[in-house]
């Protein structure tokens, strides 16, 4: 008979105090490892979002030092500007701001919508009340104080006013402009009023006509000269009053240093 060389008997698992968890399929504890950490990251991920987001919202809701709270619209803001450096006029503006800045500055007194009759008006005696003293004016140049408007023959040019002569011919009647009721014509003391005719002031007698009560108008405009004021042309807007060569004319507007002292007019007290 063949010699059968006895094997050591395998031990089973049951032998060594070792039971297999038959509960679970092989590979679980892995799987359960794999889907903690991937929750573990997804947590991570959306805290870290929210509080990015949460951060982003409180910079943009806290303003920075010394901005503005004003929702208005736009980024950039301008400084005023100074009164020494003003912006041209543009054309007719608005009437609710015809009246000069400062507070000395006159005001008709004839009712709205009226034409106003200067005073000594041969051909409207008795028919409109005498204007009192406060609506007698003169105007006096600003960069040449001594001088005033003064009629000489049919213009108006810049004069001394040294004599009763010349201080009658240089006192008007303000009122009430013939074309606009919100701004000035200048009635002169023999029943004239002061118009425009091919951009030079003159002294002329009312025609009736559209057209010269429009070339009789001019509307007060704030002047850069405190107490000043400047006279708009109503059918030239952005052609003012000023004086070349001591004659009163019309021009457009300049943005120089000469230019606004020679269109700035001081309406004082008439001198007559």
């Amino acid at each position: 008979m063949p010699e059968n060389t006895p094997h050591s008997p395998q031990r089973q698992p049951w032998e060594n105090d070792w039971n297999p968890d038959t509960s679970r399929a092989p590979g679980t504890r892995r799987l359960w490892l794999a889907g903690a950490l991937a929750v573990a990251t997804i947590t991570a991920c959306v805290t870290a979002i929210a509080m990015t987001g949460q951060t982003r919202e409180q910079r943009t809701a806290r303003p920075t030092a010394g901005a503005s709270t004003d929702s208005g619209p736009g980024l950039l803001s301008f400084a005023s500007p100074s009164a020494s450096t003003p912006a041209a006029p543009k054309g007719r503006t608005s009437m609710a701001s015809a009246a000069p800045a400062t507070t000395g500055s006159p005001t008709p007194t004839h009712p709205a919508g009226s034409k106003p009759t200067p005073a000594k008006s041969p051909a409207h005696q008795g028919s409109s009340p005498k204007p009192t003293t406060a609506d007698r004016r003169s105007v006096r140049s600003l960069n040449y104080p001594d001088r005033y408007w003064h009629v000489v023959g049919d213009y108006v040019k810049l004069d001394r006013a040294d004599s009763p002569s010349a201080r009658r011919a240089a006192t008007f009647t303000l009122v009430k402009g013939l074309s606009d009721a919100r701004c000035y014509s200048f009635a002169t003391t023999d029943g004239d009023y002061l118009r425009h005719r091919n951009f030079l002031l003159r002294a002329e007698q009312d025609d009736g006509s559209r057209l010269f009560e429009q070339d009789a108008t001019f509307c007060p405009r704030p002047s850069s000269f405190t107490g000043a004021t400047m006279l708009e042309s109503v059918n030239y807007p952005g052609r003012f009053l000023r004086h070349q060569n001591f004659q009163l004319r019309l021009d457009p507007y300049r943005n120089t240093d000469l230019y606004r002292a020679d269109s700035a007019f001081l309406l004082v007290d008439g001198l007559a």
